[in-house]
């Protein structure tokens, strides 16, 4: 196993024992992360991979790097479960409604990166107080524009455009061909469906509750997506 830097690129190969502290550290920041939110402290994540917060420290510098990391992987399997959806399920309603579903039962929706969730709608030249938002507006000709909208202050390798820009295309397909089949709201945008993710999502202490809910709640919400006769 080769070690990642922390620009992302490889280096020298990990000692076994190093590689178990990062599996672990990993392993902690999800489910801390899950449970309390990004806000969550350092220490905890050692706590819980039952490490010393230094041996965190070693391997991510700063908690903004090992969020970034999770965020990065969290956006990732969000795209891949997209894209899975896209190529398993002939009907759009289908794919659209499988990929909530996947992405809900992982638990993705505490962990979605935050530029993901800081979402709006906007005219041009207007100012968001957010870092880097992705942005969904109508195009002239009707069709979803997405895009990343860059803000003051803010260094542009922050985040990673090139994985949230893949998320949200994925989404965007998703979203248009249930639009296009008459199977979704015509005014449901890719925002509205990342932010049922994360809503559908609750963090409970006991998982079968957590997981009853989470189910209970998306088929509440995939109802309100959904169009129908005299919308």
């Amino acid at each position: 196993m080769l070690r990642r830097g922390s620009d992302g690129g490889r280096t020298t190969p990990l000692r076994v024992d190093a590689q178990r502290n990062l599996e672990h550290v990993l392993r902690a920041a999800r489910e801390v992360f899950g449970e309390l939110g990004y806000g969550a402290p350092m220490e905890d994540v050692a706590r819980r991979a039952r490490v010393g917060v230094g041996t965190v420290y070693r391997r991510f510098p700063s908690k903004d790097v090992l969020v970034r990391r999770i965020a990065e992987e969290e956006t990732a399997r969000l795209t891949d479960q997209a894209r899975t959806a896209l190529g398993q399920e002939d009907e759009p309603w289908s794919a659209l409604s499988r990929f909530l579903r996947t992405s809900v039962a992982s638990g993705a929706g505490r962990l979605l990166p935050p530029q993901v969730l800081r979402v709006g709608v906007a005219d041009e030249g207007e100012e968001f107080a957010d870092a880097r938002v992705p942005q969904q507006r109508q195009s002239a000709a009707g069709s979803p524009d997405l895009r990343l909208v860059e803000q003051r202050g803010i260094p542009a390798d922050e985040v990673d455009d090139s994985g949230v820009a893949a998320l949200l295309e994925v989404v965007g397909r998703l979203v248009e061909r249930a639009r296009e089949a008459g199977e979704l709201r015509p005014d449901v945008t890719v925002s509205d469906v990342l932010l049922v993710i994360a809503t559908a999502a609750p963090s409970l202490p006991d998982a079968a509750q957590q997981a009853a809910a989470s189910a209970r709640l998306l088929d509440i919400l995939l109802e309100g997506l959904r169009s129908r006769p005299g919308r």
